[in-house]
C-alpha cells in the first residue's frame, strides 16, 4: 500500500495534485456554517483573490503608461521583448508603479514566475488557482528605485513556468504596465542598477558612497526546498529529508568573505499545506508580491570601487550539497558621488559568529524534531566622499526556532515556528534598526472518511525605528497575519469533496507616518467581510 503524504512540502507534486482533479474537501461540521445565503460548497466559481495590503500610492499630476509585457503562458517559453521609455513624461520621475492583471480558469497549480527589464529583476511573483468558471487578479508595486533601468530602450524577459494538457487546462493571460509620474525624484532611488556578469562578477563604478545588493530568494520547483521549513535531518523518518533540517539562511559573500546574512521569509504558496481552499481568496503574506533581502554592502565600498570586477555570490545555507530548488537573482544598487570621480575608503570591521545550527530528533509515536539555530555579523567601513568621511556599519543578528511533530503515515502533521532577523545600520550617528519576525503555526489532519483538515496561522511582522544620536526620529510597525481553516474529503472526484473553510487576513501599518488597518474574512470562498480602521 502507497503511503499516504499529507503535509504541503509535497503537495505540488502529490495530493494537491489529487484535490485539481477531484480529491475533495471538507465536512461542513469542522468549520462554522457559513452566513445565510452562501453556498456550504465552493462550488465552480468563488471570488477573485485579494489581500489586505494597502494599494502603492499614486501623486497628482501627469502620467504615462507603458506595457511592458503581455503573453498567455501555457509551457517554459519565456516571453521576450522590448521596452521603450515612455513618450511625454520626461525621464525623470517622482514614482514608477508596475501592474499586473491575470487572468485564469480551468484547473491548475500555483505557479511562480518574475519579469526582468534589462537583465533587472524587477517583480517576482506566484499566481492563484483558478476556479472552472475562471478568476481575476491584480497585484501592484512600486519600482521607483529601478528608474535608472528605465531610462533606455531594454530587453525584457518575463515567465510563469506553466504546463496545460488534458488535466491542467489553465492557461495563465497576464500584462504588465508600468505607470511613470513625471514629477521631481525624492532622491532617494539608486543613481544605477546593476547586475552581475556571467562569472558572477560586479565592476562598480569607482565613484560609489553606497551599495546595496537585492536578492530575491525562493524556495520553489515541487521539491522539498518549497517547504524548506518543514523538512527533517536525515535519522528522522519523514518523507522530506535534508541534511541537518530546516534552518535556512541567505548569505551573501563578496571575494569570498562573508558579507551579509538574512532569513529567507517562509512563503506558503497558493496550494500550500496540502489545502488549497485556504488561498482561493487570500493568498498567504508576500505570496503575490515577493520581496527581496537587501543587505548593505557599503562597508565593503572602498574594496569594490578600485574599477576591479570582484566575484560576489549568494549560497542558501542549510541546504544539503548538490540539491537544487532555490533561486537567488541578485540586483546591485549603487548611489554615486557626483562631485568625484573616484571615492576610496576601507572595510574597518568584519565580525562574523559561529553558526549554530541543531536539529534534535525524538522518536515514538509522535516523531518530534526541535531546531534552533542563530548568527552573526557586523561590518563596518569608511568612505572618502566629496562631503567627508561617511563611516557605516551594519549588524545583523539571526535566530530561529521551531517544533515539528508527526505520527507514523504522516496523517497528522504539525508545525510551530518563529523566525527573527534584526538589522542594524548606522551612518554618521544616524542609525535605522529593523526587527523582523516571521511566525507559523498550522497542523493538517488525514482523519475518518479521508477527510483532511488544515488548521494555519501566519504572521509577517517588522519594526523600524530610526535615531539621530539616540534621539528617535521616525519609527513604523507592520503586521501582516493570516488565518485559515478549511477541510475537504481526499481523493474523490470534485464534486463530492464537500469543501468547507475560512480564511482571514488583517495587514496593520501604523507608526509617525500614518496609519493603515484592513481585515478581509472568507467562507467557502464568498468573500464576507472588508473592514477598515484608522
Amino acid at each position: 500500500m502507497k503511503r499516504r503524504i499529507v503535509m504541503s512540502m509535497l503537495a505540488g507534486a502529490t495530493l494537491l495534485a489529487g484535490t485539481l482533479l477531484g480529491t475533495a474537501p471538507a465536512g461542513a461540521s469542522d468549520v462554522p456554517a457559513p452566513a445565510g445565503g452562501v453556498s456550504a460548497e465552493f462550488g465552480t466559481d468563488w471570488h477573485d483573490p485579494v489581500t489586505a495590503a494597502p494599494p502603492v500610492t499614486r501623486p497628482s499630476g501627469k502620467s504615462c503608461e507603458v506595457t511592458v509585457a503581455q503573453a498567455r503562458f501555457r509551457d517554459f517559453t519565456p516571453y521576450r521583448g522590448t521596452y521603450t521609455p515612455p513618450g511625454g513624461c520626461g525621464d525623470r520621475w517622482s514614482k514608477v508603479v508596475l501592474r499586473l492583471d491575470g487572468e485564469v480558469k480551468g484547473r491548475q497549480y500555483d505557479r511562480l514566475g518574475y519579469l526582468h527589464v534589462g537583465g533587472v529583476e524587477i517583480f517576482r511573483t506566484s499566481t492563484p488557482q483558478p476556479s472552472p468558471d475562471g478568476i481575476e487578479w491584480s497585484v501592484e508595486k512600486d519600482v521607483t528605485r529601478y528608474s535608472d533601468t528605465f531610462r533606455t530602450n531594454r530587453d525584457v524577459e518575463m515567465l510563469i513556468g506553466n504546463v496545460v494538457d488534458d488535466t491542467y487546462t489553465g492557461v495563465l493571460d497576464v500584462k504588465v504596465t508600468l505607470t511613470f509620474y513625471q514629477g521631481r525624484p525624492d532622491g532617494k532611488s539608486p543613481d544605477r542598477v546593476l547586475t552581475l556578469d556571467g562569472d558572477l562578477s560586479l565592476t562598480a563604478p569607482r565613484n560609489s558612497e553606497r551599495i546595496v545588493a537585492e536578492v530575491y530568494a525562493t524556495g520553489s520547483g515541487g521539491g522539498c526546498e518549497e517547504y524548506w521549513y518543514l523538512t527533517v535531518p536525515e535519522r528522522a523518518p519523514y518523507s522530506c529529508k535534508a541534511g541537518e533540517g530546516p534552518y535556512r539562511e541567505v548569505q551573501i559573500s563578496v571575494d569570498g568573505r562573508l558579507a551579509g546574512i538574512a532569513t529567507p521569509f517562509p512563503t506558503v504558496w497558493t496550494g500550500g499545506w496540502s489545502n488549497p481552499f485556504l488561498w482561493y481568496v487570500i493568498p498567504g503574506p508576500r505570496a503575490f508580491d515577493i520581496q527581496p533581502i537587501t543587505y548593505d554592502l557599503t562597508p565593503f565600498a572602498g574594496i569594490l570601487n578600485d574599477g576591479r570586477p570582484h566575484r560576489v555570490e549568494v549560497s542558501v545555507a542549510g541546504v544539503p550539497e548538490g540539491r537544487a530548488g532555490w533561486s537567488t537573482p541578485v540586483n546591485i544598487l549603487v548611489w554615486q558621488d557626483e562631485r568625484r570621480e573616484r571615492v576610496t575608503g576601507k572595510l574597518t570591521v568584519h565580525r562574523a559568529g559561529d553558526l549554530t545550527n541543531s536539529s534534535l530528533y525524538k522518536p515514538g509515536s509522535e516523531h518530534r524534531v526541535s531546531t534552533e539555530g542563530a548568527h552573526r555579523l557586523t561590518v563596518g567601513g569608511y568612505v572618502d566622499t566629496s562631503h567627508g568621511r561617511v563611516r557605516t556599519t551594519v549588524g545583523r543578528s539571526l535566530d530561529h526556532d521551531s517544533t515539528h511533530r508527526w505520527n507514523d503515515g504522516e496523517t497528522s502533521d504539525s508545525l510551530e515556528a518563529t523566525w527573527s532577523d534584526d538589522e542594524s545600520v548606522t551612518v554618521d550617528g544616524r542609525t535605522t534598526l529593523t526587527r523582523r519576525v516571521y511566525t507559523m503555526d498550522g497542523t493538517t489532519t488525514l482523519g475518518a472518511g479521508d477527510r483532511l483538515r488544515t488548521v494555519l496561522t501566519l504572521g509577517d511582522r517588522a519594526t523600524v525605528v530610526g535615531t539621530h544620536d539616540g534621539r528617535r526620529t521616525a519609527w513604523s510597525r507592520l503586521d501582516n497575519s493570516y488565518t485559515g481553516d478549511a477541510t475537504y474529503t481526499a481523493n474523490v472526484p470534485r464534486d463530492q469533496r464537500h469543501a468547507v473553510g475560512t480564511t482571514s487576513a488583517r495587514y496593520r501599518m501604523y507608526g509617525s507616518s500614518g496609519c493603515y488597518d484592513r481585515t478581509l474574512t472568507t467562507v467557502q470562498g464568498v468573500l464576507t467581510g472588508d473592514r477598515s480602521r484608522c
